[in-house]
């Protein structure tokens, strides 16, 4: 088995957290136990939250975590110059033309709270699809019509093929936002074909993000997505089961560092996280806990 590229993408909204830090250097094992080289992606479209603070930290966590990039930008300078998402904004365009022309998106207004007050939940049912709103009107997203969605095929890493119906929390997905830039599923569609990469990997929480990128792909004939292998590895959680967010700062690589924590230390703070039940405190040692 041999992949060419896998990816690293960070979102520039916040400083990285052990469960960044985690997810990059289980990515990091596997591209080395395949040969595989590594891309550096920073998906920086969410321009309300992006600060070039959090992009320069993205160099200097992978630089303390002792990650090799192959591919991408090294440092803001050659970020802002050649590789921000900015730069691709015509292919996002072009892809947006031709799901506009198939007629499989529709117009949404709904804010988050009216998506909230419409259903508890907090998922979005669908509730403009027959609204028929034009999808020039100022300040409206653009959604895909999932409703006839049928069975997604993937490869799960190492070579399990598998099946899925897109999940509730992904029905009916964003694929321009309400600001006109392409939301996260499209941008991430097609930078993951315009590179090549084969193999991705993510926490499981994004798995109905890759049904939702899958089913996009779909749409627009894009079978090359349907051969990528996607490992889903299981997410370290903070002494109370919480799930790790770059809102908690106590948990930042960059907060930690300041506290005078090595790597040694933060592979021994993975491990527990982990609850691996071993002493963790090299990349070796991690690579043989995490069992890839």
């Amino acid at each position: 088995m041999t992949f060419s590229l896998t990816r690293i993408a960070p979102t520039p909204s916040g400083f990285l957290h052990l469960g960044n830090a985690y997810s990059f250097l289980v990515t990091k094992a596997l591209a080395e136990k395949h040969g595989t080289k590594i891309l550096l992606r920073i998906d920086d479209l969410d321009r309300e939250r992006f600060r070039t603070e959090y992009v320069e930290d993205v160099f200097e966590t992978l630089d303390f975590l002792e990650i090799k990039i192959d591919q991408g930008p090294k440092n803001l300078r050659e970020f802002e110059t050649e590789w921000s998402q900015i730069h691709r904004m015509e292919k996002y365009r072009e892809t947006l033309a031709k799901l506009k022309a198939s007629r499989k998106v529709f117009a949404c207004d709904c804010s988050r709270k009216k998506i909230q007050q419409l259903d508890p939940s907090g998922y979005y049912l669908g509730q403009c699809l027959e609204r028929r709103l034009s999808l020039e009107k100022p300040e409206v997203a653009w959604r895909m019509d999932t409703s006839e969605s049928d069975f997604l095929h993937f490869m799960e890493y190492p070579d399990q093929q598998k099946s899925a119906l897109i999940q509730q929390d992904s029905m009916f997905y964003m694929v321009r936002k309400k600001d006109g830039l392409p939301s996260y599923h499209l941008s991430s569609l097609v930078d993951d074909l315009h590179f090549g990469v084969d193999l991705i990997v993510r926490g499981n929480d994004l798995f109905p993000s890759s049904l939702a990128q899958l089913d996009l792909a779909r749409n627009l004939d894009l079978e090359k997505f349907s051969q990528i292998t996607f490992h889903h590895h299981s997410l370290i959680r903070g002494p109370k089961q919480e799930k790790l967010s770059k809102s908690d700062g106590a948990t930042s690589i960059q907060f930690l560092r300041k506290e005078g924590k090595k790597l040694t230390d933060i592979f021994e703070i993975l491990g527990k996280l982990a609850g691996t039940g071993e002493q963790v405190t090299s990349f070796e040692e991690f690579k043989s806990t995490i069992k890839i």
